[in-house]
């Protein structure tokens, strides 16, 4: 079985020493936490995730789901396991303590869901589809359907889902064809199928509830005419206990490439009941809500998934031998050296964990961004983090799920021929974190909203917030000796991001379509630049620590060490990144039809 340690002390580093957390107490809530708690708390996960999931991560991806007289059933041991978790309590961390929440910052909460995806994926999709759809409720609901949903969601009792996708219209909601009619008392029936649906149908909690897009008769055309609907798979009575079923049911269960532990479904709704989320016709403002929550999600998978491969090619690497290393024997009491002495298992290895420690430190950031966004007392700067957040949301989801899944091939690399073989576990987790590439929009549709909504949509300005923040970096280390190696590599990618920027604005001008023919490039080049700003903070941390006369001196010259590879093997890639845009995106959009013909 794979093995899996929590980054506990990475943990600390970023949200102590980085991000500096617990200092922010103009935030509200944030005062009533402290390192120790935060520690403790994520300690507490780090204990349930690697000795009660971990070990049913690959026999759920053997056994997989089944769907049993129109019912699902999980793989063994996971409602055991769902139910520890909900008595355990982490089901509540980041909910609002009015429904039975206990209030954590997003900055915790966004780390504890790093462990769970790491140690098993295809489990910790079924809180995490909760936890979205307590979000759309929480910020769009009435208080009647707060307080008919969110106690039950936010302890775990129920789960909830998001229904969007139906089979002829993947991302564009505006051809969905499910209906919704008034059934009366402010109900609705609702009648449709939807595909794709993750965790659809299951046998780990009492009740699910569905949030449904629909359309209301002679509702608007296009996504303007779309509404969202609470919709439970058992009917809620007035006292708030269960009723009948409602009319809809998992239909069929999709077959997967991965993620074989999580059910995801075909579901049929047939007049099913539900109540109206929010305003009529603002569905996808409401389940944007969901939707944006999910990405975040998403990005900690493609961080989450990548780190477990890492450490167990580290493991193999040092344990397994073979060759000899080229400028000599490195241990002449065994008949070979570990492979960890040959450059090109270096080069994998280093990649991989330059990747996740900046990755990690950026997820962290964007967690902060949404705190703020949500606590700070002042309206200015609270609308200031929402715009950062949105900014770099394309980026958490888009960026590090891509590089997430390299991270996850080359681990299985390491592992030669036995990368291959599932009793090592490396395949399922190249198999598993595929999705993450796919769902909640493709990182097709995230690069070119980054670049049509996020970057032109405001004519940059947002950009040029987050651009003014590296400057500033730039210019308070620019006289330290120490810091070169890291400023370099961030003043050449971020010199590369301008310059890009300003040819997809200037050529989009006369040719819209440039937009999207350099929107995947564009997002590579964002992604390495604002990982390197990520870099660059952290190696004036590490050199403040090492300063200071830590006694952790060892981390903080991995850290340091870390960065400067990060410097050196991925900011140089954003020049040929630009240059593909620059050189290819025109051509692509003067091609005919008739030119892709074999």
């Amino acid at each position: 079985m794979p093995i899996y340690q929590a980054p506990l002390r990475d943990y600390q580093f970023v949200l102590n020493e980085l991000l500096n957390i617990y200092q922010r107490t103009e935030l509200k809530g944030f005062d009533e936490i402290d390192a120790d708690l935060g520690d403790a708390i994520l300690q507490g996960v780090a204990d349930f995730t690697t000795e009660v999931m971990l070990p049913l991560n690959g026999s759920g991806d053997v056994e997989g789901c089944k769907l049993v007289d129109g019912k699902v059933i999980a793989p063994k041991g996971f409602a055991d396991a769902y139910q520890q978790y909900v008595d355990n309590g982490w089901a509540t961390l980041t909910c609002d303590p009015q429904y039975g929440g206990q209030g954590l910052p997003e900055s915790i909460g966004v780390f504890a869901t790093e462990m769970k995806t790491a140690t098993n994926m295809a489990f910790a999709m079924y809180p995490g589809l909760t936890h979205g759809a307590y979000a759309a409720i929480h910020a769009h609901g009435s208080d009647a359907l707060k307080q008919k949903y969110l106690e039950k969601l936010v302890s775990g009792e129920w789960t909830g889902t998001m229904n969007l996708t139906e089979s002829h219209a993947g991302t564009d909601l505006a051809l969905l064809r499910t209906k919704a009619v008034e059934a009366g008392e402010g109900l609705f029936a609702i009648s449709g199928e939807k595909i794709f649906i993750s965790s659809g149908d299951h046998d780990l909690a009492e009740n699910i509830i569905h949030l449904v897009l629909a359309r209301l008769p002679n509702a608007p055309e296009g996504v303007k005419g779309i509404s969202l609907f609470a919709v439970p798979k058992i009917m809620v009575n007035a006292d708030g206990s269960l009723g009948e079923a409602n009319s809809l049911c998992a239909a069929a269960l999709e077959h997967k490439m991965g993620i074989h532990g999580n059910s995801t479904c075909v579901m049929n709704f047939d007049a099913a009941i539900g109540e109206l989320i929010g305003e009529p016709h603002q569905g996808l403002r409401a389940m944007f809500t969901m939707m944006n929550q999910a990405r975040l999600g998403v990005g900690v998978q493609g961080l989450g998934v990548s780190e477990i491969a890492y450490q167990n090619a580290l493991a193999y690497a040092k344990d397994r031998i073979q060759g000899r290393g080229l400028s000599g024997v490195k241990d002449a009491s065994q008949a070979a050296d570990p492979i960890l002495v040959h450059g090109d298992v270096r080069r994998m290895l280093m990649a991989q964990k330059s990747f996740n420690e900046g990755a990690r430190a950026l997820i962290g950031q964007q967690a902060l961004w949404l705190d703020e966004a949500e606590r700070h007392p002042d309206a200015d700067k609270a609308k200031a983090a929402n715009k950062l957040a949105a900014l770099f949301t394309p980026i958490v989801k888009g960026f590090i799920t891509d590089r997430g899944f390299n991270a996850c091939v080359d681990a299985q690399q390491v592992f030669g021929g036995h990368g291959y073989i599932h009793e090592w576990g490396m395949e399922q987790y190249v198999r598993d974190i595929r999705i993450a590439m796919l769902y909640e929009g493709t990182n097709g549709v995230q690069a070119l909203d980054l670049v049509g909504r996020k970057v032109m949509g405001d004519k940059g300005a947002t950009l040029m917030v987050w651009s003014e923040m590296v400057k500033t970096l730039i210019g308070e280390n620019m006289g330290k000796d120490a810091m070169k190696p890291y400023l370099a590599g961030l003043m050449d990618a971020s010199g590369d991001l301008e310059k890009a920027t300003q040819f997809m604005a200037v050529n989009a001008a006369k040719n819209p379509d440039i937009l999207g023919a350099g929107s995947m490039p564009y997002m590579q080049i964002l992604g390495i630049t604002v990982v390197a700003w990520m870099w660059t903070r952290s190696a004036v941390t590490a050199l403040a620590a090492l300063e200071s006369g830590t006694q952790d001196k060892a981390f903080y010259e991995r850290k340091l060490k870390t960065a400067q590879f990060y410097m050196s093997y991925w900011t140089v890639q954003t020049r040929s990144l630009r240059k593909q845009i620059e050189c290819s995106s025109e051509l692509l959009t003067q091609l005919e039809e008739t030119d892709f013909d074999l």
